[in-house]
């Protein structure tokens, strides 16, 4: 019988690439470099520890609000829409992580 090895990919790998989307629209804008290093940081704090989701989370979810902002008022999904997303799905994702993992 096989051990379960969690889920198919690791939440900080997610993390990682969530981080590298949000820098990427940093080329554009500063503020994208910023938060993509932020969401980078938390990612690496997360795979060091998977208990550790405080600056991962924050990120994600002052992201989600700001850019939910910028998507209700122009309606675009690029790239405002596609952070949302993307930020709402690692905000479930960390969600589910954090109450699914045992607690010491």
């Amino acid at each position: 019988m096989q051990k379960d090895s969690g889920p198919l990919v690791p939440l900080h790998y997610l993390g990682f690439g969530y981080a590298a989307l949000v820098a990427t629209g940093g080329i554009i804008g500063y503020a994208g470099l910023f938060f993509g290093s932020l969401a980078g940081l938390g990612a690496y704090q997360l795979s060091q520890d998977p208990r550790n989701v405080w600056v991962f989370l924050a990120t994600s979810g002052t992201l989600a609000g700001i850019m939910g902002m910028r998507f209700y008022n122009s309606g675009k999904f690029m790239p405002a829409g596609l952070i949302v997303g993307a930020s709402l799905l690692i905000i479930a994702k960390l969600g589910i992580s954090v109450l699914s993992s045992p607690h010491p």
